[in-house]
């Protein structure tokens, strides 16, 4: 067969029309065909844009894969509009508005192609196609891999993605594909998408992996299921679900993922059977939103590589594990919010660095014949309307069985702790809860330690062997919620059986140790004895300057006039104010709290100093002291702890001022479950609860503050005015170095300001230009000079010692 022609064999049974023959093109070919039809290709490049219509045989040469390609120029290389069979060929498009090999109608199939495009499409599948697509390969690195939309079907099998620009199989609009036993790499977004009603994805034996995206995407209304396939190696999320989803994963392995192995919210539905969840950076599970729902049997979540909760449940969304295994993560399952739920049946959570389960913020958990085994904390009920039941469950070899706080109130029937390093049940800060029928054997504390006279109810309970004592009752004293625990029927091997509580009996909790034990697993939680330890620092005085005095000291700083003025009007308004209240008028309400914006080194922190020392001295603040914090100090690592340690920052700052610097660092722009809107929920609430005696001021970069400011009204609204500080001039620059050279016993020499002034004018003022503190650096950079250069002097005069000339300025940077 000649070079470049197509050799069509015809198989029908007409004779009255001869259709055997060669073709000096495939267009010509292909019109010649008639159904039934073998055409060969012989090894070549064609320019065609070949449409299939008929159910003929397209193929290459034997023995020759890769041998034909084609390449046209533009448009869609090979449309397919009949059950054909396309075999052994080589498609390459160059058009980014066009697939490369699209499928419109009938069941063609389409064996050994190898699709190498830069199209917006390798493959594909449209309206009525329903193709059969066995070991073909995709590389398209200027769009999508394999696109099934618009009521397309078809089943691939054995297929390969090997790079794509966008979803490695995307299916929209209707599409519902099968995919059995295909390999999706290195797509630079997900590497299967699924989104859209009446859109479907089925995948049996699939590996994604490689992928610049989630491993796999279902969203708006579309349903998959996956079937012993592999996910990993992704950049992003393993699975996500959006909006109404449905997901199915059974048998499936999802591994080695940064970010959540599965993340799923707005009312998406998944269900996992026999699948194993492992080595993931964020949650293994991550269940956002009401109606969100996670359907989890026989599955293991493990060997977590994050800081983060394996199970995290928030929104109002609910997580039923039935049979599971949690093991080797920092928190095995923490459920947050009001509404949120999980229920866990006959599920071992296992070697866990801090709490196996975690309830706050009104959320439910449900367990049934559970294991805890090696955590730091079995359960933990934190706060008001979190609750649940645990019932016949186990905890072993716990530093904390059970922990219930902050009012929170669960229900623990038929439960097991053994081995506790401090108490089986620990309750505290108004926590309640029922204990029925509840035992502790061997713990090297209390059985049962309930104190601040928290109201809950022992039924038929036992200890055994417990170093400390089986139950300790210690009343918070005068002033302590509630009516103390109510106990019936317990018993304990010590021979003094169960001591009563009593609201007069003194606490008597005693730590062998402040860094370990029971205390060590709740973050700021202190008892008695612990407090009476600690030397408390001595108290700030309260300012005895004059406002008029600390107003002088402000009004001598370099520059910053607009803010001198911000700061004189607030002054004059809470005078007025308060002489108006003695003269028994009505004062206007002053909000105190406020939002300096500017760049470093403008004078915030000073300026914050002052203020809180003008209000003490009006008698508005007891002392006026600064607590300077930022996020570092306000956000923790896991749910709970933030709080904390917000609360504490603002306990320091009672009296005085809390100085927040680049406030906006606790909302950035990702944040997604980021920890820092926990320490601005926090703070809000404080602000309006103890409205008098803390004043607060954000601070931070002026668009980043804008930002802050509008994306949470609850904070912006607790402001009464923002208060831009400017940058410095290179006039007030030198203001400021000639100031340090006066306060450190130096002078400008001849020429020296004027070439300060050139300088500090030269110098680049980008983001990370320091103002003030610029300045004070230039004047440290020409100390150093200076002390090189009149180092050499053997006999040096005043003057030498004292006197800056312009060699000693630094270079410019």
């Amino acid at each position: 067969m000649a070079q470049g022609t197509v050799q069509v064999t015809h198989t029908g049974t007409s004779r009255w029309r001869r259709r055997t023959g060669e073709y000096t093109s495939l267009a010509a070919a292909l019109e010649a065909a008639g159904d039934g039809d073998v055409l060969t290709v012989a090894p070549g490049t064609y320019r065609e844009n070949l449409v299939l219509q008929r159910a003929i045989t397209l193929r290459g040469p034997e023995g020759s894969p890769g041998a034909v390609r084609i390449a046209p120029v533009d448009g869609v290389p090979l449309t397919v509009r009949a059950s054909a069979v396309v075999q052994d060929l080589h498609i390459e498009g160059q058009d980014s508005a066009a697939p490369a090999l699209l499928v419109e109608e009938g069941a063609p199939e389409l064996v050994d192609l190898r699709v190498m495009t830069r199209s917006s499409a390798g493959i594909e599948v449209r309206g009525g196609g329903r193709p059969t697509v066995r070991r073909c390969t995709v590389d398209n690195p200027a769009g999508v891999g394999i696109a099934v939309v618009a009521g397309g079907g078809g089943v691939f099998e054995e297929c390969e993605v090997v790079a794509s620009a966008r979803s490695g199989v995307t299916v929209h609009d209707g599409g519902h594909p099968r995919l059995e036993r295909c390999r999706v790499h290195h797509s630079s977004g997900a590497g299967l998408s699924a989104t859209g009603e009446n859109s479907s994805l089925e995948a049996v034996g699939c590996e994604v992996y490689e992928v610049r995206g989630s491993g796999v995407q279902i969203t708006g209304r579309a349903t998959a299921h996956l079937t012993d396939c592999e996910v990993h190696r992704t950049t992003a999320d393993g699975v996500t679900l959006d909006t109404d989803a449905v997901l199915t994963l059974a048998d499936c392995r999802i591994h080695d993922i940064p970010e959540n192995a599965v993340d799923l919210r707005s009312r998406s539905v998944l269900t996992l059977t026999r699948t194993t969840v492992r080595q993931f950076g964020r949650n293994g599970l991550s269940v956002w939103d009401p109606g969100t729902r996670v359907d989890a049997h026989q599955c293991e979540i493990s060997d977590s590589t994050g800081d983060y909760p394996a199970v995290w449940i928030s929104d109002g969304a609910t997580a039923v594990l039935e049979s599971c295994r949690v093991h080797d993560v920092p928190d095995a399952l923490f459920v947050l919010d009001r509404g949120s739920r999980a229920d866990v049946v006959d599920s071992d959570l296992t070697r866990v660095r801090n709490t196996a389960v975690s309830v706050s913020d009104g959320a439910t958990a449900q367990l049934d014949d559970c294991r805890i085994r090696e955590a730091a904390t079995g359960a933990w009920f934190r706060d008001h309307g979190s609750g649940g039941t645990l019932s016949g469950c186990t905890l072993d070899d716990t530093r904390t069985g059970v922990i219930v706080t902050k009012g929170a109130d669960p229900t623990i029937e038929r439960c097991t702790v053994g081995s506790p390093s401090d108490a089986g049940f620990y309750v505290s800060a108004d926590g309640r809860g029922s204990f029925l029928d509840c035992r502790v054997v061997d713990s090297d504390g209390y059985g049962f330690h309930v104190i601040d006279g928290c109201r809950a109810t022992l039924k038929k309970c036992r200890t055994e062997r417990c170093a400390r004592g089986g139950y300790e009752f210690a009343d918070g004293g005068p002033g302590a919620s509630g009516s103390g625990a109510v106990v019936e029927d317990c018993t304990s091997d010590e021979s003094g059986g169960v001591r009563r509580p009593a609201a007069a009996q003194e606490t008597a909790v005693q730590t062998s140790s402040p860094s370990s034990g029971l205390l060590s697993a709740i973050p700021g939680q202190r008892t008695t004895e612990q407090e009476s330890l600690v030397t408390a620092a001595p108290e700030p005085e309260r300012s005895a300057r004059t406002s008029q005095a600390v107003l002088g000291e402000l009004d001598a700083l370099v520059g910053l006039e607009s803010v001198k003025r911000e700061v004189r009007a607030l002054t004059d308004m809470i005078e007025v104010g308060r002489r108006r209240q003695q003269a028994g008028l009505k004062a206007a309400s002053a909000r105190r709290h406020l939002v300096f914006t500017g760049s470093p080194g403008t004078g915030k922190t000073t300026v914050a100093r002052l203020y809180g020392e003008i209000l003490a001295s009006l008698g508005v603040l007891d002392k006026g002291h600064l607590v300077e914090v930022s996020r570092v100090d306000l956000v923790g690592e896991h749910i709970g702890s933030t709080a904390i340690r917000t609360q504490e920052a603002f306990d320091r700052a009672r009296g005085g001022v809390l100085f927040i610097d680049e406030a906006y660092a606790l909302s950035p722009e990702d944040s997604g479950r980021d920890f820092g809107r926990e320490a601005i929920d926090t703070l809000v609430k404080l602000m309006e609860d103890h409205r008098d005696a803390v004043v607060v001021i954000v601070a931070g970069y002026t668009a980043e503050m804008e930002r802050f400011l509008s994306i949470n009204p609850g904070v912006a609204s607790r402001f009464s005015r923002t208060i831009t500080f400017g940058d410095y001039g290179a006039g007030e620059l030198l203001r400021i170095v000639e100031q340090q050279a006066e306060e450190n016993e130096y002078r400008l020499g001849p020429g020296t300001g004027e070439s300060l002034l050139k300088y500090f004018t030269a110098l680049p003022k980008g983001p990370t230009f320091g103002n003030g503190r610029t300045a004070r650096q230039t004047f440290e950079a020409m100390v150093e000079r200076h002390a090189g250069r009149v180092a050499q002097l053997t006999e040096p005069s005043t003057d030498d010692l004292t006197l800056l000339y312009p060699e000693d300025l630094p270079e410019l940077p």
